[in-house]
């Protein structure tokens, strides 16, 4: 037991001791490929469906489903970012057993809070994925995923809330771990399930269920372990409303970016019909995934970053926090200026890669020219906005991460097509990135030298 004590002490102290380039690389390294790995089976599952069902509907079909899925997944980083960045201060504070209430409270809530929207969602999916965008032709085929994948969808929240409170306590390459089991079985079930069974649609759908139920076994199976530095312990399930307002309140931030995420894709997707119809639609599926390896990369960095800065920040070492930021933010910038160069010199490549239609190609082929241009800047932007998430500064978290999302995305989307038609709503994304980078940067520049601040005054005291 002595042994076990120590080996957690010496888990949590190096987040505050070691180099910063060498505990953010193994802090980040494991995340990076664990949601690689989770951008690898997106991209591959979209590219299974778009050749195996002989239909190009069913790639506008599946682009309105992934703001209905933004929109499920922003309940679990609700609980999820929210209980691994009070995890991360709690235990710089060296308080193990508030860590411990909060890991405890937190796995009730995201059950309780998944199964109320599962059954909201089924009640009324014809609407939302209208809403959404969905023609009388791309319905169907959203409908059926949206139906057949719901249960698993309440795995995926539990499995990512409790996947980030793992990275926050000290297991980093357990955390990669998880995420690699559930993208792994999904790369092998869902050819298995579309090519094998001709299960169509609803086959890749059941392979996310099945891949999530296991998935989320493992997840749980290591906080019932009480060797582990975090694990769930007698008298932390009862509701500790404090707790849960803590939560909450730094959750909020990630929430809102994904509601205002599936939001602006509603916005999107009906404006992209009435310019482009369901070609135009689709063409977003090919950007959308394109991005996302390079997006997912960014955000593991991000989770390699949140508890180096949330420990550090509870205990006081301020000078690590801003060293810490500017690698981050350079390597973010290094690897968004790679996926920027890439969409502008390979636009037919990557689009031959999700659809077989040429009218759907060569409207993908114009999407990525035009939507990649201020992708560069993108990377900056997500970990500017984490890193507020990870110091527990919500507010300020909320504000950047609906920057682009609605302060700018939405005027643009009024302004730009009227006059340039489709190409004017595909603009809208680098104006947006441009202008929300310049917030991004002020807001972190003030932050930073009010930090620097605060802590020489601690200092001279």
């Amino acid at each position: 037991m002595a042994t076990q004590t120590i080996d957690s002490t010496d888990r949590l102290r190096e987040l505050g001791t070691a180099p910063i380039g060498k505990i953010l690389f193994k802090y980040s390294l494991p995340a990076v490929i664990g949601t690689v790995i989770s951008a690898v089976y997106n991209i591959i599952d979209s590219i299974v469906i778009g050749h195996a069902i002989d239909d190009p509907n069913v790639v506008s079909g599946i682009a309105v489903t992934f703001p209905v899925m933004n929109l499920i997944t922003a309940f679990g980083m609700l609980i999820g970012a929210g209980a691994a960045t009070r995890v991360s201060i709690v235990l710089g504070q060296n308080d193990r057993r508030m860590a411990e209430v909060i890991l405890g409270n937190c796995v009730q809530l995201t059950l309780i809070i998944g199964v109320l929207y599962a059954v909201m969602f089924g009640i009324f999916i014809d609407p939302i994925l209208k809403v959404f965008g969905a023609s009388a032709k791309s319905l169907p085929y959203a409908r059926e995923f949206m139906l057949w994948v719901l249960p698993g969808c309440i795995l995926m929240n539990l499995t990512f809330s409790y996947n980030n409170v793992m990275r926050a306590s000290g297991y980093p390459g357990k955390a990669m771990y998880t995420n690699m089991i559930g993208a792994g079985m999904n790369v092998i079930l869902a050819p298995l399930f579309l090519f094998g069974f001709h299960w169509g649609i609803r086959g890749a759908a059941i392979a996310t269920d099945i891949s999530m139920l296991v998935t989320a076994f493992f997840v749980m199976g290591h906080f019932f372990n009480k060797e582990n530095t975090l694990h769930f312990a007698k008298g932390t399930f009862k509701f500790n409303w404090p707790v849960i307002r803590g939560v909450l309140y730094i959750g909020m931030s990630p929430f809102l970016i994904n509601v205002a995420g599936s939001g602006i894709n509603a916005i999107i997707n009906n404006t992209l019909f009435h310019y482009g119809g369901d070609n135009a639609i689709a063409a977003v599926v090919v950007f959308n995934r394109f991005v996302t390896i390079f997006i997912f990369i960014i955000i593991g960095i991000c989770q390699g970053m949140q508890p180096i800065l949330g420990y550090n920040y509870g205990s006081g070492r301020f000078g690590r926090l801003s060293r810490t930021l500017l690698l981050a933010s350079v390597t973010a910038v290094c690897i968004t200026t790679l996926g920027s160069l890439i969409g502008a010199l390979f636009p037919r490549q990557i689009a031959q890669m999700f659809m077989q239609d040429e009218a759907q190609i060569q409207c993908a082929v114009n999407c990525l020219k035009i939507t990649t241009i201020g992708f560069w800047m993108v990377g900056f932007q997500i970990v500017a906005t984490n890193f507020f998430q990870s110091l527990g500064m919500a507010a300020k978290s909320i504000f950047l991460s609906l920057t682009r999302q609605i302060i700018f995305m939405i005027p643009m989307l009024l302004i730009l097509p009227p006059h340039f038609g489709l190409d004017g709503v595909w603009s809208s994304f680098p104006v947006s990135d441009c202008l929300a980078t310049v917030v991004s940067g002020l807001m972190l520049l003030w932050q930073i030298r009010k930090i620097k601040r605060e802590a020489a005054v601690s200092v001279s005291r």
